[in-house]
């Protein structure tokens, strides 16, 4: 199973115990959607929890994981001491089938806060809520619910910016792997909504002002050839971008970054990408003997260059 986190959904973690994720102490998930969900799918389960425990580990430690997400939710980290005013929504990543919750997730606004960034962890549908693999083809869903709930989050934040203390001028978003799709795919479909008019904020700009994709996937049109995918049309109003992947990325192809890239750069927006030999994929935030894991420094360098952090 090709899924973002990779091998955190092997056959050993069958026998895993499951939970009922909740975020830290001090932070509450909030429902973005005010009633039903649009484009709700049948449920194929409970929505679920799962420790890959010693099965996948990455810097000596486990991963979790979130199944079954039929009613998704933010929630909201603020800086506790300087608030730079910026703010990011985080994608975690997991091949549109599970989210890598902490390892995609709760760590990257850890670091995020302790910049004086509002993170804002987007829990998004899944599974089969974005383009996915089946059997070797890349299938879409009959509605884009990953879009829905990244363009609805992003409508809310920008919509409700002096009560969670962030300029609405300075909201961006981050993602991994799959997460990493739903940066572009929000940065290049803003200006339509993909869902009925609910409220006020609905008729916010869902535009973000600034875009980190990680080991991006999906992106190519097909697994032959350099060809972006149409579903992502980029255009001179998409953000400036940050990209990075490695070379020996064997679950998203570094070609998913390069057509990207190419297609960013001829259409003039400001882009700057990294290409590590080495690193593999699913390393989030934790450090190893990989030189691609100090990345976050350069998306901090990246920040102050384009003005969003001074």
């Amino acid at each position: 199973m090709i899924i973002a986190l990779c091998v955190v959904c092997m056959p050993g973690m069958l026998g895993a115990q499951k939970f009922d994720w909740q975020p830290s102490p001090g932070h509450k998930q909030v429902p973005i959607w005010p009633g039903k969900v649009p484009d709700a799918q049948p449920a194929k389960g409970p929505e679920f929890a799962l420790s890959s425990g010693t099965t996948f580990l990455v810097a000596g430690k486990s991963a979790t994981e979130i199944d079954n997400v039929t009613q998704p939710t933010m929630t909201v980290y603020s800086p506790k001491g300087i608030n730079t005013g910026a703010a990011v929504i985080v994608f975690p990543g997991g091949g549109f089938s599970v989210l890598a919750i902490d390892l995609e997730g709760t760590e990257a606004c850890d670091w995020l806060v302790s910049k004086g960034i509002t993170c804002v962890l987007l829990k998004y549908r899944v599974p089969d809520s974005g383009p996915h693999d089946d059997a070797g083809n890349q299938r879409y869903p009959k509605a884009p619910m990953a879009l829905e709930d990244a363009q609805r989050t992003m409508r809310l934040i920008r919509f409700h910016a002096a009560q969670y203390h962030v300029d609405p001028h300075k909201i961006g978003v981050l993602g991994f792997s799959a997460g990493g799709y739903l940066v572009a795919d929000i940065s290049t479909n803003f200006d339509k909504r993909v869902y009925p008019l609910l409220d006020e904020a609905d008729k916010v700009n869902c535009r973000p002002d600034f875009a980190v994709a990680l080991y991006p996937g999906h992106l190519r049109a097909s697994h032959i050839g350099l060809q972006l995918t149409p579903k992502i049309p980029v255009s001179r109003q998409t953000p400036p971008t940050f990209l990075l992947q490695a070379e020996d990325d064997h679950v998203d192809n570094v070609n998913d970054s390069l057509v990207y890239y190419i297609a960013l750069k001829n259409a003039g927006v400001p882009v700057e990408m990294h290409l590590f030999a080495q690193g593999g994929h699913a390393f989030g935030l934790r450090k190893t003997n990989s030189s691609i894991t100090e990345w976050p420094q350069l998306v901090e360098r990246w920040l102050r260059t384009i003005a969003i952090l001074s």
